[in-house]
């Protein structure tokens, strides 16, 4: 009772604050009140997200699931409301402009709900079940795919694609596609998915796959949470490598550069022996040191210059690859790595190697953050721009951006490397442009608050928009990834022919607009105009 008495006064509290109409009963009678939280600490983390762009949006209440049912049961209250409530899932957080914030409804916090402080009934959501003979694992749609590897290593197994960074929910990159260096030879992580547990706009839970429930299961995959918050995914496995030789080679040709990545993406088709695992490549445009938090490779006792290996001082582009082996065949890495370099015209002598377990490769991007966070530099703005070039124009965006709007200083690393199209299923939501090979260029650059113009936050935005609107005068059509627009317009131009079939989904799956409001694609509804 006392529990049901400090919610109604808390979201009594919020409702003044934010002047919505909401009956707090509403949310008291779902039979899920032990699962709600109004603690400051949750209401707070579920106000922000890791871009740190958008202002603070505190919700009314933060949920912990354990279960789909749970879920189902909150969106099905939504969608029968008399005032209307909005709800919006969150994994770890890691969002850049609020897509996952609501202020005028209920955050699911999918992501860390095996212990929150809103678990008072002490239970939890369900842990990675792998079927070893099957090659796949089901897994909690807030589960991080930091645990779905721990999990799926205990069987010799792991999922086949990935992203950079591991500690990102499952359900929060297959709403929107999940790339790395994988994606050219597996697809991106939305390509690896054998079926889904959706919970529907209207509180209805789905189980879909290729064979059941197909417009939807395509829909939701890269669907942006638009059509239903993903509860359960079973992922497609492989047998897991025990080591990776990882290698970054260096050019001050942006041609050579990418003549070089391409061949070795056309390479998907070969056997493992005759390719690398990994393809991904950077842009160093900083003068004097080409060390950065993704670099592991230069000494600080020892650093590289630009200036050493371009005596021009120009942008210098480095490729890296990875090669994926076990102890059993380290013998033979040796002659597959030389015989795939020999084909490649990098700068001479520029050749950096590593030798670590798969689990430090694939985790490589933690071990940077702890160092971030360990100087205050982690939990800082961050303007980033994640763009999909054609193959066509990106000769034109290195000439335009990296030896144009750049300059010679940057805030953070900028990823470019080219995938295969054909890995994509069109009948996803996701947006690629309308080539066989595209790039993917993300400036991931911090603010800092540091006294140099070039780190601020308002610099490194307006030079975001400089960018986009060279694309636009340069007839560069570019389409964003993890995309973020204002306008009605700029949502139907995005997925251009893909619009009409994402409406009418959202028309039949979230026909209130309950769901992920902070996309800001549709405006949500009350229940008098819906009606």
């Amino acid at each position: 009772m006392a529990t049901k008495l400090l919610l109604t006064f808390a979201i009594c509290r919020l409702i003044v604050t934010v002047g919505l109409t909401l009956d707090p009963t509403e949310l008291l009678l779902l039979g899920v009140d032990a699962q709600l939280s109004v603690d400051p600490t949750d209401v707070k983390a579920a106000s922000l997200d890791f871009g740190l762009l958008i202002g603070a949006q505190p919700p009314l209440a933060v949920m912990h699931p354990a279960s789909s049912q749970d879920v189902a049961q909150l969106v099905k209250a939504a969608y029968g409301s008399n005032f209307g409530f909005t709800v919006s899932a969150r994994g770890h957080g890691h969002s850049i402009n609020g897509q996952a914030q609501t202020a005028n409804g209920v955050v699911v916090q999918m992501s860390g709900s095996k212990g929150g402080s809103g678990m008072a009934s002490g239970r939890k959501p369900p842990h990675p079940r792998v079927w070893p003979q099957e090659r796949f694992v089901d897994v909690w749609g807030g589960e991080l795919w930091i645990d779905v590897l721990r999990s799926t290593l205990q069987h010799g197994l792991a999922p086949k694609s990935w992203t950079d960074y591991l500690y990102l929910s499952v359900g929060g990159t297959l709403s929107n596609a999940g790339i790395s260096g994988q994606a050219f030879n597996h697809g991106p992580q939305i390509s690896n998915v054998h079926e889904l547990d959706v919970v529907t706009g209207k509180g209805e839970l789905l189980t879909c796959s290729e064979e059941q429930n197909s417009e939807m299961f395509h829909a939701v995959l890269g669907g942006l949470g638009q059509f239903g918050i993903i509860t359960r995914a079973r992922i497609s496995l492989e047998p897991a490598p025990q080591r990776v030789r990882w290698i970054r080679v260096l050019y001050s040709n942006f041609s050579i550069f990418t003549s070089d990545q391409e061949y070795l993406i056309s390479l998907h088709e070969q056997p493992t022996s005759q390719k690398f695992d990994y393809v991904e490549g950077f842009v160093i445009v900083d003068e004097g040191l080409i060390n950065n938090w993704r670099s592991s490779f230069f000494s600080p006792h020892n650093p590289v210059k630009i200036s050493s290996l371009d005596p021009n001082g120009g942008v210098l582009y480095c490729l890296e690859i990875a090669k994926n082996y076990h102890e059993s065949t380290a013998s033979t890495v040796d002659q597959e790595v030389e015989s795939l370099l020999k084909k490649l015209n990098f700068i001479p002598a520029s050749v950096f190697t590593t030798d670590l377990p798969y689990v430090d490769f694939l985790d490589r991007v933690h071990k940077a953050e702890l160092k971030l966070r360990s100087k205050g530099l982690w939990e800082v703005p961050h303007p980033w721009l994640n763009l999909f070039v054609p193959k066509s124009k990106i000769a034109d965006f290195d000439k335009g951006v990296f030896k144009g709007i750049l300059g010679n200083k940057t805030s953070g690393p900028i990823l470019i490397y080219p995938m295969n199209k054909n890995k994509w299923d069109h009948r996803s939501s996701a947006v690629t442009p309308d080539e066989d090979v595209f790039y993917l260029v993300a400036l991931l650059r911090s603010a800092l608050d540091n006294g140099e113009e070039t780190h601020s936050l308002e610099y490194l935005t307006n030079q975001n928009r400089q960018i986009l609107r060279f694309c636009d005068e340069a007839g560069i059509t570019v389409k964003q990834y993890l995309p973020h627009y204002t306008t009605h317009q700029e949502w139907v131009d995005h997925f251009g022919n893909k619009w009409d079939r994402f409406y009418r989904l959202k028309m039949e799956f979230d026909p209130r607009h309950i769901l992920a409001s902070g996309q800001q694609i549709f405006t949500p509804t009350n229940m008098a105009s819906w009606r």
